[in-house]
């Protein structure tokens, strides 16, 4: 008893000297952050055209890479929409001259090891993973996959399959619609940057339609490889000459334009009316930029500002006036087509114009009034601090490297957009909000219950157009 008596007036006695050492936060002081270098990597042409890249990183005894093909769904035929996303999937599931897709499967699994491959917008890619001591047996089956798929048939009908369901499905949710048919007044429905898999388009799409689109994009010339882990360099060339070195084009690399963007509804109030709704989805923007845009940088303070916890957005329309559950404004570009500006959020029914007008005007003020010192502060900062954030992982070097290859950029595009983020001052920024936020030519589209939402959106414009979001049927019943 008397031990435990004297340990706890001794741990008392003790707790006063560890208070005293607190201090406030604003006293605390930390080490400058660490300066960024990109690690040390290999670039080099294999003589079929292939462009490889190579970053050992010894951390852990794992290996993956990817391959960026020139592609993209913006290439497909506007009547067998789908086609590219379906060559993505089947390539790999279809499996390949030496193993099929179940096989596959059993292969990798065996290992823990994975082969994806898939098609988006603009680009096609194909991705493994293994551990350092089954790199040789899995790269193998990476390279068959993308030299050797044989689209079988029975895969391509559960495709299509599962892509029939998820038409079925796209009405569910609201979020869905809102972003979906945002594009489509943007862009325009018949654009390749906003058009969707219909039953008639899959019904359109053919096996022979897979090997054709393959064939004509999947050559070595169009592909830029890169690989980081823990490999031996010499050793990983020569797997790589082993795997794709005899792989020789099926066909003559074409350099297909792409498909340019222009915006198909200037201004205007649409509504998607469901009824069973409680809620309005909101999105209002226009036609935006790229990201090697010289004002990029001032653009990205414009953002911090409008957007994000903190941001006036947030500040304004959500907390002061509590018109919102979420709001968010930012500009949101793309490598090599206009991308957006995009404004929008999730607010109650009554009080769906109030938060449209609330939107409207923190775009206006930012447009006309100059931001403040603070905030000009504090969205550089916020952009710059998380810059190191952006190479804690080689991997993620590596991905921008390639992009930046694949889409035309200079390799130090970030360390240039870094130098200008830190340059930008309160005149750029009102400067871009006045060049590139366009009132006028703002569209808004409200995914919500009508019958609920009052004032109604007559109250803003006398003319709300309604957007058909039925689900078109085939015209043939070839499914």
């Amino acid at each position: 008893m008397f031990l435990f008596s004297f340990a706890f007036l001794l741990f008392s006695f003790l707790l006063p000297a560890v208070a005293d050492t607190a201090r406030h936060y604003t006293e605390l002081k930390f080490s400058p952050v660490p300066e960024v270098k990109v690690p040390e990597y290999t670039r080099y042409q294999m003589d079929n055209g292939m462009i490889v890249y190579l970053m050992q990183d010894r951390e852990l005894p794992l290996v993956s890479g990817t391959a960026l093909i020139r592609t993209g769904d913006r290439l497909e035929p506007g009547e067998k929409v789908g086609l590219a996303g379906l060559v993505g999937e089947v390539l790999r599931t279809g499996g390949t001259a030496k193993h099929s897709g179940n096989e596959l499967n059993e292969l990798l699994e065996q290992r823990a090891a994975s082969v994806e491959t898939s098609i988006d917008t603009t680009v096609g890619s194909a991705n493994f993973s293994s551990l350092s001591e089954d790199l040789n047996e899995v790269f193998s089956l990476f390279a068959e996959v993308i030299k050797e798929p044989v689209f079988a048939q029975e895969k391509l009908a559960l495709a299509k399959t599962q892509r029939r369901g998820e038409i079925a499905r796209r009405n569910d949710d609201p979020g869905d619609i809102a972003s979906r048919e945002f594009q489509k007044l943007i862009y325009g429905d018949s654009s390749p940057y906003a058009r969707t898999v219909e039953y008639q388009t899959l019904d359109n799409i053919t096996r022979e339609d897979l090997v054709s689109f393959y064939q004509k994009y999947f050559l070595p010339s169009n592909v830029i490889l890169g690989i980081v882990g823990d490999f031996d360099k010499s050793a990983m060339r020569q797997l790589i000459e082993e795997k794709f070195g005899n792989w020789k084009p099926s066909g003559v690399k074409q350099e297909p334009p792409i498909p340019s963007a222009s915006q198909a509804k200037k201004g205007g109030i649409f509504m998607v009316n469901q009824p069973q709704l409680t809620q309005s989805n909101v999105l209002m923007g226009h036609l935006g930029g790229q990201l090697n845009s010289p004002d990029f940088a001032a653009l990205e303070v414009l953002n911090g500002v409008l957007n994000g916890f903190g941001g006036r957005l947030f500040n304004e329309v959500r907390s002061r006036q509590g018109l919102a559950y979420s709001v968010y404004g930012y500009w949101s570009p793309q490598f090599d087509y206009p991308g957006t500006f995009l404004a929008g959020g999730q607010t109650r029914s009554d009080a769906t114009v109030p938060f449209i007008k609330g939107v409207l005007a923190e775009i206006e003020r930012i447009r006309t009034s100059a931001i403040t010192p603070a905030e000009l502060a504090y969205a550089k900062e916020s952009e710059l601090n998380s810059f190191v954030f952006k190479f804690q992982d080689p991997s993620q070097t590596l991905s921008r490297l390639m992009r930046y290859e694949y889409y035309g950029y200079p390799p130090d595009f970030i360390f240039r957009y870094r130098k200008a983020l830190e340059a930008t001052t309160i005149e750029d920024v009102q400067q871009v909000a006045q060049k590139y936020l366009q009132p006028e030519n703002i569209v808004t589209l409200v995914v919500g219950n009508a019958a609920e939402i009052n004032p109604p959106l007559t109250s803003l414009t006398p003319n709300v157009t309604s957007v058909d979001i039925s689900i078109p049927t085939p015209k043939s019943s070839n499914r």
